[in-house]
C-alpha cells in the first residue's frame, strides 16, 4: 500500500492546502491555471509545503504532457532526452505546451542549467523548478531571468489541522476507524510546517492507537522535543535567533546558536551566507572589514569543509557580534528602491550620459561633464541626480565613528547639503 502522504496527495487546487498567496482566489498561480497559460517559474520553499504537488496539479488540470527530472539523478543527457520528447509531443499536437518539472533544481550544475536555456526561451517546454535553497545563489542568472520565483511558506497550524482532519475523515484506511485528535501540540511541533512530516507522524501514531495525544506522539517518534530539525520549524527558529544575537551584539548567544546549528547538521554554506548578509545589513559602514571577514569565512568553509569549517564560522560570528552596528546601507538602498518604484525611469542628466556616436555628441550627450580628477582634491561640484530627484537624500549617516568621518567628509565637500 502507498504511504499515507502519497495517498493524500491532492489532485486539484480545491484540495490543495496552504499557499493562499499563490493559489487563493485571484492569486497569481491560480490565475495562470484558470487562463491555461503557464509561464516558467521556480517554487522556492522548505520541504513538505506543496512544491511537487502544485506542479502535478497544474499538469493534471491543463492535461498537458508532463515530464519530471530529479537533479539528484539526472544529468545533461537526461535533460536533452526530455527536451526532444517535448519537441515530439508538440509536433504531434499532444495537448498544450509540455511542462518540465525539475525537483531540487538547485543541485543542477551550471552546464546542466545551461542545457535548459534554449528550450525554455523558445517555449519548447514550460519549466517549473522546485528548490529548498535561495535561487539567487543556486540558479544561474540567465535561467533565473527567464523564470519568475514564487516563495512557498511553511504551513501554519490551521493549515496542518485542516490537513489532519481531512486525512482522518477521507483516507481509505483511517476513515473506517474512530480516530480522535485529543491533543495536537506535539504533532504540530514535530511537523514544523511540513505537510509530509505531519502525514508521516499520523501514519506512525495511528498504527499504535486511535486516540492521539502528545505523549503518544513523543513516544512514537522517540525524539527529544528540543532536537534540531534542519528542514522544519526549528531550522527557522534557530537561524532567526542566531541572526538576532549577532545583530544584538551578544557573542555568547550567537556562538550558542551556531553550535546548535552545527550539532544539528545544518549546511555550513547556509550559515556562511547568513554571515555575509549580516555583515552588510547590520554592520555595514560602521565596520566595512566585517564584510571582508564574512566573505573570507564563506570561502574558507568551501575550501576546508567540516569539521574544521566550524572555526572560521565561529571567528566570523564573534567578530560580527562584537562589531559596531549600522544598517544605513540597508536603509539607503531600500529608500532608493522605493523612490525608483514611485518615480520610474527619470532621465539621466545629459552631461552624465555616454556619447559613443557623433549623433549623441551633437545632441549634447556628455557636454559640460567635469572630470573630478582634474580638480583640487579630486572633487568638483556638479549635478548627478536627475532633475526631478535633485536634493533627494537616501543615505543617512548613523551614530558611529566610521560613519561620522564619512559624513564629515561629505559635509566638507558639499557644504551642509548632506546633513541628516
Amino acid at each position: 500500500m502507498q504511504p499515507l502522504a502519497e495517498r493524500m496527495r491532492p489532485q486539484t487546487l480545491d484540495d490543495y492546502i496552504g499557499q493562499r498567496h499563490l493559489v487563493g482566489e485571484g492569486a497569481v498561480i491560480r490565475r495562470m491555471i484558470e487562463a491555461r497559460r503557464i509561464a516558467s517559474f521556480i517554487l522556492w520553499g522548505p520541504p513538505g509545503v506543496g512544491k511537487t504537488t502544485l506542479a502535478g496539479i497544474i499538469a493534471h488540470t491543463l492535461e498537458v504532457p508532463f515530464y519530471t527530472l530529479s537533479a539528484v539523478t539526472s544529468g545533461v543527457k537526461e535533460v536533452r532526452e526530455v527536451i526532444e520528447k517535448a519537441k515530439s509531443s508538440r509536433f504531434f499536437g499532444q495537448g498544450g505546451n509540455p511542462i518540465l518539472f525539475i525537483d531540487e533544481i538547485h543541485r543542477f550544475s551550471k552546464s546542466q542549467q545551461d542545457s535548459l536555456l534554449g528550450a525554455v526561451e523558445q517555449g519548447v517546454v514550460t519549466l517549473i523548478g522546485a528548490t529548498t535553497e535561495n535561487p539567487s545563489f543556486e540558479v544561474i542568472r540567465p535561467l533565473l531571468s527567464r523564470c519568475q520565483v514564487y516563495v512557498l511558506n511553511p504551513l501554519d497550524e490551521s493549515d496542518l489541522m485542516e490537513l489532519a482532519q481531512r486525512v482522518i475523515h477521507t483516507d481509505t484506511c483511517l476513515k473506517q476507524r474512530p480516530i480522535e485528535l485529543r491533543e495536537t501540540s506535539a504533532m504540530m511541533r514535530y511537523s514544523g510546517g511540513d505537510a509530509r512530516k505531519l502525514l508521516n507522524i499520523l501514519e506512525l501514531v495511528t498504527n499504535e492507537a486511535d486516540i492521539i495525544t502528545d505523549q503518544l506522539v513523543t513516544q512514537c517518534l522517540q525524539q527529544n522535543p528540543l532536537a534540531y530539525d534542519k528542514d522544519g520549524e526549528m531550522h527557522y527558529d534557530l537561524i532567526s535567533a542566531f541572526i538576532k544575537s549577532v545583530r544584538g551584539s551578544n557573542p555568547d548567544a550567537a556562538i550558542y546558536y551556531l553550535a546548535r546549528m552545527i550539532e544539528g547538521g545544518e549546511q555550513p554554506e547556509f550559515i556562511a551566507r547568513r554571515l555575509v548578509i549580516l555583515a552588510s545589513e547590520d554592520i555595514g559602514l560602521a565596520n566595512p572589514n566585517a564584510l571582508l571577514l564574512a566573505n573570507a569565512a564563506f570561502d574558507a568553509v568551501h575550501k576546508i569543509g567540516w569539521p574544521e569549517g566550524r572555526i572560521p564560522l565561529a571567528e566570523a560570528t564573534i567578530y560580527l557580534a562584537t562589531s559596531p552596528k549600522s544598517n544605513s546601507a540597508y536603509m539607503a538602498i531600500g529608500s532608493a528602491l522605493q523612490y525608483v518604484e514611485q518615480t520610474g525611469n527619470l532621465p539621466v542628466p545629459l552631461h552624465l550620459r555616454n556619447a559613443p556616436t557623433k549623433l549623441m555628441k551633437d545632441l549634447g550627450y556628455g557636454d559640460d561633464y567635469k572630470y573630478a580628477h582634474d580638480y583640487e582634491g579630486h572633487f568638483v561640484r556638479q549635478q548627478f541626480l536627475p532633475d526631478q530627484a535633485e536634493g533627494q537624500r537616501f543615505w543617512q549617516a548613523q551614530d558611529n565613528p566610521q560613519e561620522a568621518k564619512l559624513k564629515e567628509r561629505m559635509d566638507r565637500l558639499w557644504g551642509k547639503e548632506t546633513s541628516n
